[in-house]
């Protein structure tokens, strides 16, 4: 007999609209008509998701407040940090690409990782943070723009450049922004919104149940 509680779910790739079924830890379900992964079972990941996002914050943080790299040119040495290099750029109108520089590796960053925060800290205490949805609509929108990644690569290509030139002191802020760049990639990895609304779900019943 089918199970009409179950909830729906639709695959991304041929758009069947088929009924959720539980899954042992570790297993996936996939579509009936292309075989394409619904989704998996995976122990942990929602935890793994927070730890990997207060991580990010912390080196989002170091990573504004201390300077990117120093170049030494003749005894004569200069250090930036990220926001100076953007009002740099401002300052000899090269307005475009400061707006870029400050809206893909500062701007849009923070928003995602505040947004995650807000989301995941709250159902760790069995809280149901305020407009879940839109804030989910919110970083699917949001997270082509984040461009930690293009910004570092950039880095490493000017200092190649610079080597034979200049002497390179990299500052604490380089190896944050690497260590950013990894932590972002780890929770855009292991954040399954599915994740957030089976939560939700659980605390609902729960109310539901105490009521």
């Amino acid at each position: 007999m089918p199970n009409h509680s179950a909830h729906l779910i639709a695959c991304h790739e041929c758009d069947l609209l088929q009924r959720e079924i539980p899954i042992p830890l570790g297993g996936e379900a996939h579509c009936c008509r292309c075989s394409a992964m619904l989704y998996r079972s995976s122990p942990g990941t929602f935890d793994n998701t927070l730890a990997f996002a207060m991580a990010a914050a912390i080196l989002f943080v170091i990573a504004n407040a201390y300077p990117l790299i120093g170049i030494d040119i003749q005894g004569n040495t200069n250090a930036t940090h990220l926001f100076g290099a953007v009002r740099y750029l401002w300052d000899h109108e090269m307005l475009l690409i400061s707006i870029l520089v400050g809206v893909t590796t500062i701007v849009i960053p923070a928003i995602e990782i505040t947004m995650m925060l807000y989301i995941l800290l709250p159902f760790r205490f069995s809280l149901v943070p305020i407009g879940v949805p839109n804030i989910l609509r919110v970083l699917q929108s949001i997270k082509p723009w984040s461009m930690i990644e293009v910004f570092m690569l950039g880095i490493l290509v000017s200092l190649v450049k610079l080597k034979d030139t200049s002497t390179i002191i990299p500052g604490v802020a380089l190896w944050s922004f690497g260590g950013l760049t990894l932590m972002l990639a780890a929770v855009a990895s292991s954040f399954n919104p599915r994740d957030v609304w089976q939560r939700l779900d659980n605390i609902s019943t729960r109310e539901n149940q105490h009521e």
